[in-house]
């Protein structure tokens, strides 16, 4: 039986690392980027935040496109931060390191958490909140510029006495989509590969490229239940979540066949 093909939507970067991994597991996979990522037009804000990093007990970075778009924007030594670093999961986590920051300074979810989530996060780095304490969260913004995502994390952090400044490191916007990713999205909807999810962005702006396109034949793994209700929401005919560490992800890609 040939090896089922797997369609990873995420940004061109992390969806290499992906194929290369799924790949080596013996699966068909394919990059199909849908949200392309670029540096923010104007980058006063983020030079006044690195200028200001002494300031906070804590940084916390939603992706690996936000350390590496945080630390690249003045040539900061990752090695010399002050502050705490907090990621949500591993690959940020392994940007974080690459960086040059310690391990010992980073906060994140364990390798066996269920999710790799803010909650997940909050869980582990809640003990270090208190009245007086700063926060920056370093994130995505949309094409324009503007923060883009949930605002969870730092409604928590403010309930609990502390306080949140956030700093767009980048922008996601909308990845190439010509004839061959138009096929391999066919095949997708005709529910002859299966599609991955990490993000329900990503669901949003596959709508946008194959408008008027039934997806009740489609087949797809999502990272986390709010994309998993995203993808039924487009009509996906079926939808798995799955943890986003490789094994899982493999094993619930080859429950379809």
């Amino acid at each position: 039986m040939p090896a089922p093909r797997v369609i990873v939507t995420r940004p061109a970067r992390e969806a290499a690392r992906s194929v290369e991994a799924l790949r080596t597991a013996g699966l068909d996979a394919r990059a199909l980027p849908l949200i392309g990522i670029a540096p923010v037009v104007d980058r006063r804000d983020l030079d006044a935040a690195l200028q200001r990093l002494g300031h906070y007990a804590a940084v916390m970075f939603v992706s690996a496109a936000a350390v590496e778009h945080f630390f690249d924007a003045a040539g900061v030594i990752a090695g010399g931060l002050r502050p705490r670093c907090w990621a949500t999961g591993p690959g940020t986590v392994r940007a974080l390191q690459q960086a040059g920051v310690a391990a010992s300074a980073i906060d994140a979810p364990g390798a066996d958490a269920g999710q790799f989530d803010s909650e997940a996060l909050w869980a582990r780095v809640r003990t270090q909140v208190g009245p007086g304490l700063r926060v920056l969260i370093v994130r995505g913004g949309d094409s324009a510029g503007q923060p883009a995502g949930r605002a969870w994390l730092s409604r928590e952090i403010v309930a609990a006495g502390g306080a949140c400044d956030i700093v767009v490191a980048y922008r996601r916007i909308a990845a190439p989509f010509g004839e061959a990713e138009q096929a391999l999205a066919a095949e997708g909807a005709r529910g002859e590969a299966i599609w991955l999810f990490s993000s329900a962005e990503a669901i949003a702006r596959l709508r946008a490229a194959m408008p008027g396109t039934a997806w009740a034949s489609a087949r797809a793994v999502a990272t986390h239940p709010r994309i998993a209700e995203a993808a039924r929401a487009a009509g996906f005919g079926a939808v798995r979540i799955s943890s986003a560490t490789p094994g899982a992800l493999v094993a619930s890609i080859e429950s379809f066949a």
